[in-house]
């Protein structure tokens, strides 16, 4: 069986969609790794916030592979998805897009599961909410 790259983007609207900017290169002149990365963690911030309701904590981040570069200039479109819960936690998906300032054409870059923890106003874990209906 092989693991074939999805052709498009997942449905609905992207948590983040922002342009990837000079000062966000490595010095071969490729969009950093580090950056990319928190662009994710921002994106799985928000759906962990929205999730819960509340305050949220990264505190892992499962395996990321590269599978193309993002150039300067690129626009970044971050899709972030809740795919599970736990009592104080939720692991999120995310997936990173890039789109070149010349083409429509959307290309995969990485992916990766976060695992955020719901703090309470003090920093402690708290309880995930129900999922509204």
């Amino acid at each position: 069986m092989t693991d074939t790259p999805p052709t498009a983007p997942p449905l609905g609207e992207p948590r983040i969609r922002t342009i990837a900017m000079p000062g966000d290169t490595n010095p071969a002149g490729d969009i950093f790794g580090g950056w990319l990365m928190s662009q994710m963690d921002l994106a799985a911030g928000n759906a962990a916030g929205r999730r819960t309701h509340g305050r949220c904590a990264t505190v892992a981040v499962e395996a990321m592979s590269f599978h193309a570069p993002v150039k300067v200039g690129d626009e970044v479109s971050l899709y972030a998805e809740v795919i599970s819960t736990g009592r104080t936690s939720l692991r999120i998906r995310v997936e990173a897009w890039r789109r070149s300032q010349v083409s429509e054409d959307s290309v995969r870059v990485t992916s990766a599961v976060f695992t955020f923890v719901a703090l309470d106003a003090h920093g402690r874990p708290r309880p995930v909410p129900p999922e509204a209906i």
